[in-house]
């Protein structure tokens, strides 16, 4: 879910036309509400994206630890920790959308998921090395900001774990390549490109 507000000179996409909430598709919180707040660079994953990724990754993420960069709504993370992922991070940046993540955060009782406000860049560059499993990237789709986030994600990704991409184009392979990752599961969705991209386990 895109969340980060575009820099100066960029033009935001808007949500208007897309709807004012989503739901989570499926464990603990299945058909949860989410609310969408109108604001810049702000748009909901559609649900038909969300259900496929989810069910690439698998129905459970027991044990998961996940990180949500650019939160917006928390569709994302939320659905992780639905699905029984034992820590998600949801990194936003608008005072607004913080608010009303830790609303639902409340609402649901999630003890499993962490708020931060916070830059994704400047939050993704403190994390520890190798130390997560799954890191959704769904930057503005008018900034420069997914090369940036990529090159900080892939890092902190343990090896064997996973990077989730939303963009307008695919992922170079070779430019995945050289941060130590692959495609490994893709799809298109309208003008949404959505990969999974696997980070090899050392050795």
């Amino acid at each position: 879910m895109t969340s980060r507000a575009t820099p100066a000179g960029a033009h935001a996409r808007r949500t208007t036309g897309f709807p004012r909430e989503v739901r989570v598709i499926g464990g603990a919180w299945k058909r949860s509400k989410l609310p969408v707040a109108d604001r810049p660079g702000l748009r909901p994953t559609p649900d038909r994206v969300r259900e496929t990724v989810f069910n690439w990754l698998g129905q459970v993420l027991d044990g998961w630890r996940c990180v949500d960069a650019f939160a917006g709504s928390g569709a994302l993370g939320f659905e992780a920790a639905s699905r029984g992922a034992a820590e998600v991070v949801l990194v936003e940046r608008d005072p607004a959308l913080v608010a009303s993540l830790n609303a639902v955060r409340q609402r649901l009782g999630a003890h499993n998921v962490r708020v931060e406000r916070a830059d994704a860049l400047q939050w993704l560059a403190r994390v520890p090395l190798a130390s997560v499993d799954l890191v959704f990237l769904d930057p503005p789709f008018d900034s420069a900001l997914l090369a940036p986030a990529l090159a900080a994600a892939a890092p902190i990704v343990r090896g064997g774990g996973l990077v989730y991409v939303e963009s307008p184009m695919p992922v170079d392979a070779a430019a995945a390549a050289a941060l130590g990752l692959a495609p490994h599961r893709e799809g298109r969705a309208g003008t949404v490109h959505y990969q999974l991209l696997h980070k090899a386990a050392p050795g």
